[in-house]
This record gives structure tokens, C-alpha cells and sequence, in this order.
């Protein structure tokens, strides 16, 4: 087997809490997981799950949170971790970029669209500022904004929502990533944006052979562009698989609860969708064992003590439950909801 593209392994992400007494908190925890060439991996989970943390940690984009970051992170056989600034900022943008969640705050207000990509072509390739320029426009033309030699010259205010994504997306396909990191590259676009953003990201893997990690809480979305899923929760994977795996035979109860709040596109109109009461645990009350056992249905004193989720196995979940148990207890969290 060809070596991964990417390869994260046990990364682990901690952040001082407000108080002394609290020491540091475990955002990420033991996070594992390898992107190959030209895939679409999936990471979903509630808001708070560690998703975002996750990435940013990767692409040491954390700031100056005080994080303590632990664990490997190799890219093409490349430890990331530990690099200078200079030497990371080299990876950054160039061999891996990111689209973040919030298009008007990744755009810098006072500089033009046109502007901002241009300065990321100058920096990670030796094209002239004329050919920087066209190639910008190229780039805007092929993200689908109308009269793309103009929409260069306008600022972020400028553009509507999907239009500047579009444009935080060019800027991300400017020097043909080999990795394409999208933080909910949909949120708060309307459904037919959303769809042409999606058939955009589709394409990158045809056009430009990018693999990419999509950041999402939208199972619809992971259906139909992700080749395999990791599912998180206070900062764990909870289990991970195909995505046809996942949609036909989840094996945590978490990942049943967030399948449960779809609603069918077939078969009787439910009179109530089943959900997850609660909210996952904050950072300084994580349960000792199982951190989903408070919001389970079907959690028993095993689950006071930390699940593993197995290493081996291209389908696998970090829970007690037998195999043979998970059936009858998939379909009870289904139809009743996944808390008692």
C-alpha cells in the first residue's frame, strides 16, 4: 500500500482553563486517522466536538492560545509538528490550504478579493505579479463568479455569502493543494449555494487530484462527497468507516443518535424525530470512562471505564456493546430516541 498523504497519529490538544486550578484541558484526545491521495474524508459531530481544533492543530493555526499540541502529524513523510513558523508557513497555503467557516472573517476587509489571492500566489510560487494577476482571475472564472475580471478589483462587503466562499475556495485552489482542509464550507448558504459550493469541492478531486477533509454536522453532505467518515465527540473519534458502512450499519450509539434526526425521504412521515438530549461535556466535568455514556440509552456500568477504539479494522467503534447486540440496540435509540 502506497504511503498516506496525510497521517495523524494519537494528537492530543490541550488549552489553559480559565481558572489555575483547572490546569490544562484536553480538547483533542488521542486523534488518529491517514488521508490518501485523491479521498474525501469526513469529520462530523456536534458543535464542540473537536473537529475544527482538530484541523487547525494540523495546519498549527491555533495562535497564541497557549494549546500544547502532542502527538505526530506527517504530511508525505514530513513531521509538521515541531516545525519553525517560516518552514510551516511554506506547507501552509501551498501543499496544504484550508477553507474556513466564516468567509468574511478569513478575508481581510481593507484589500481586494484580487489582492489577496495574488499574495498568495506570490508567495508560494515564482509567478510575476501580471501573471499572478490572471491566474487569480482564472481561478475566480473557474469557481463560478460571474465577470470574474471584475469581482477582482471588489472588497469582501462587496460580495454576497456564496460569493465570497467562492472566493476563500479560489484562494484555497491557487496553488493546487495537494490537501484541501473545508471547515463547513456550507454553513449559512442557501440550499441552492450550498449545492453549486459542493459540486465545486466535487470537482477539486477530479480537476486537481486534491484529497480533502471536510468539516461538517451535516450527514447529507458526508453521503455525497465523503469516501470515509471519522465521527467525534468530546474530542474522540467514536467510530470510523466507509461512509456506506456508517449510513448501513453505524455501531455507536452517538452516530445512531445523529443518523436518528434525518429525516426519511421514504416510508411513513414519523410524528416525531428521535433526538439526543443534553449536551456534550465541557472540558473540565469529562465523564471518567465512556464521555457519551450520560446522554446513552443503552450505557451499563461498563461504560464507566474508556472505551478504545480498536486500531485495526476499517470499520470500528469505541464502545462496549457486543456485536451482536448493536442490531436490536441501533434500532431501539432509531425509533426512541437515543437517551432513555
Amino acid at each position: 500500500m502506497p504511503e498516506p498523504l496525510l497521517q495523524v497519529r494519537d494528537l492530543r490538544v490541550s488549552f489553559p482553563g480559565a481558572n489555575a486550578e483547572h490546569g490544562l484541558l484536553r480538547a483533542v484526545d488521542g486523534v488518529s486517522f491517514d488521508l490518501a491521495a485523491g479521498e474525501v474524508l469526513g469529520v462530523v459531530g456536534e458543535s464542540g466536538s473537536g473537529k475544527s481544533v482538530t484541523l487547525l492543530s494540523v495546519l498549527g493555526l491555533l495562535g497564541h492560545s497557549g494549546a500544547v499540541v502532542e502527538g505526530s502529524v506527517r504530511f508525505k513523510g514530513r513531521e509538521l509538528l515541531g516545525l519553525s513558523p517560516r518552514e510551516l508557513q511554506r506547507v501552509r497555503g501551498g501543499d496544504i490550504a484550508m477553507v474556513f467557516q466564516d468567509p468574511m472573517t478569513a478575508l481581510t476587509p481593507v484589500y481586494s478579493i484580487g489582492w489577496q489571492i495574488v499574495e498568495q500566489l506570490r508567495a508560494h510560487t515564482d509567478l510575476s505579479r501580471a501573471a499572478a494577476k490572471a491566474r487569480a482571475i482564472e481561478l475566480l472564472a473557474a469557481v463560478g463568479l460571474p465577470n470574474p475580471a471584475a469581482q477582482f478589483d471588489r472588497y469582501p462587503h462587496q460580495l454576497s455569502g456564496g460569493m465570497r466562499q467562492r472566493a476563500v475556495i479560489a484562494m484555497a485552489l491557487s496553488c493546487n493543494p495537494a490537501v484541501l482542509v473545508a471547515d463547513e464550507p456550507t454553513t449559512a448558504l442557501d440550499v441552492s449555494v450550498q449545492a453549486q459550493i459542493l459540486e465545486l469541492i466535487h470537482r477539486l478531486r477530479s480537476d486537481f487530484g486534491s484529497a480533502v477533509v471536510l468539516i461538517t454536522h451535516d450527514l447529507g453532505v458526508v453521503a455525497g462527497l465523503a469516501d470515509r467518515v471519522l465521527v467525534m465527540y468530546a474530542g474522540r473519534v467514536v467510530e470510523r468507516g466507509s461512509a456506506r458502512a456508517l449510513f448501513e450499519a453505524a455501531q455507536h450509539p452517538y452516530t445512531w443518535g445523529l443518523l436518528g434526526s434525518i429525516p426519511p425521504l421514504a416510508g411513513p412521515r414519523p410524528r416525531r424525530l428521535p433526538s439526543i438530549a443534553g449536551a456534550p461535556p465541557a472540558l473540565d466535568a469529562l465523564p471518567a470512562g465512556c464521555a457519551f455514556a450520560p446522554r446513552c440509552a443503552v450505557a451499563d456500568a461498563r461504560c464507566a471505564t474508556r472505551p478504545a477504539l480498536p486500531a485495526q479494522g476499517a470499520h470500528a467503534a469505541a464502545c462496549v456493546l457486543a456485536p451482536e447486540q448493536r442490531a436490536a440496540a441501533r434500532e431501539r435509540c432509531l425509533q426512541g430516541g437515543v437517551t432513555a
